[in-house]
């Protein structure tokens, strides 16, 4: 890379939340869940833990759902056809939606839901990162294994680093070690990707199907919810291996994890949520919803967890878990 890139319609909704369970978890108080109807098909969420709003993909609409830090919808910004991932980033507020049969990237206003632009990122353009540090968004792909690079700033196409596997299926950066973890999901592993080279520099073992990724960045401990098999991974970044497997109530497709007290949580409960002591490295709570949950996000300041609901058009906002 020759230089570094940091220079740098919305329809109102209707709050339509309903108070869903009020489930002892063991811990002081008890964990609330607050179902919050959205769009069709929920898929992808994101935060924004410095604004408190929620950002919910729904695959169905092609809609990204706007809700604030109380859960309330505050806004429905169109985006295309369909939504595969949607990713923040919280310095300045821009917030990106990939679609993937279209190959594309919408970018919009995080806070007013106003259409910046939509950048072309080649077939399959799936997963996203953002790398608050370098205004750089990464953009994995389902169809050919590359990852397109986005220049936040200028909304626009940056580079196209070519990839070392057929498929990936999620992306996480650590922007102080200057890497990006993307899974392989044919190949049971987790790619590296050097940020500052832009290129893929080794791969780590994981399970069947890695899907979703996650890194805590103080301890270089990658987290990776495996869908083809019922444990989650956990990958030392340091020495690139897998150190160790939790063992899930179901497979697992979502993770993320809660930076300030290393907790994990993940879609592989029985039918819910589960929590996870990353220092520890077991699992510390599970949180039924009577569903297979899709995405998950936690917010990184009150700890608030975020997760969709595809069946029922909704996302189930997680106090206290």
């Amino acid at each position: 890379m020759a230089e570094p890139r940091w220079a740098r319609r919305v329809v109102l909704g209707t709050a339509m939340a309903a108070l869903a369970s009020l489930l002892p978890t063991g811990r002081a108080g008890a964990t609330q869940v607050t179902a919050v109807s959205v769009g069709r098909s929920p898929s992808c969420v994101a935060v924004n833990s410095l604004t408190g709003s929620v950002y919910v993909g729904c695959e169905g609409d092609g809609t990204v759902c706007v809700l604030d830090r109380t859960g309330a919808l505050r806004a429905v910004v169109p985006v295309g056809s369909t939504v595969s991932d949607v990713a923040v980033n919280e310095v300045t507020g821009r917030v990106y939606a990939s679609n993937r049969p279209a190959g594309t990237v919408t970018v919009f206003e995080g806070a007013t839901g106003r259409v910046l632009t939509t950048i072309a990122a080649g077939p399959g353009a799936a997963a996203l990162a953002v790398d608050e540090t370098t205004d750089t968004v990464y953009v994995a792909s389902e169809a050919s294994g590359t990852v397109t690079v986005l220049d936040g700033a200028a909304g626009s196409f940056a580079n196209l680093v070519p990839g070392e596997s057929d498929a990936l299926a999620g992306i996480c950066v650590d922007p102080g070690r200057r890497l990006a973890y993307c899974t392989s999901v044919g190949e049971a592993r987790v790619e590296v990707l050097d940020l500052h080279t832009e290129r893929f520099t080794g791969s780590i073992p994981a399970g069947r199907s890695p899907a979703g990724v996650a890194v805590h960045r103080l301890s270089n401990t990658v987290y990776v919810a495996n869908a083809g098999i019922h444990h989650l991974s956990v990958l030392d970044g340091s020495n690139r291996t897998e150190k160790a497997t939790i063992l899930l109530g179901s497979a697992a497709s979502a993770v993320a994890v809660h930076q300030g007290t290393a907790t994990v949580y993940a879609n592989g409960g029985a039918n819910g949520l589960v929590r996870i002591d990353g220092a520890q490295g077991e699992r510390t709570g599970e949180l039924a919803l009577g569903i297979n949950p899709g995405a998950v996000a936690v917010d990184q300041r009150t700890r608030v967890v975020y997760a969709t609901d595809p069946v029922r058009d909704s996302v189930c906002v997680v106090r206290d878990f």
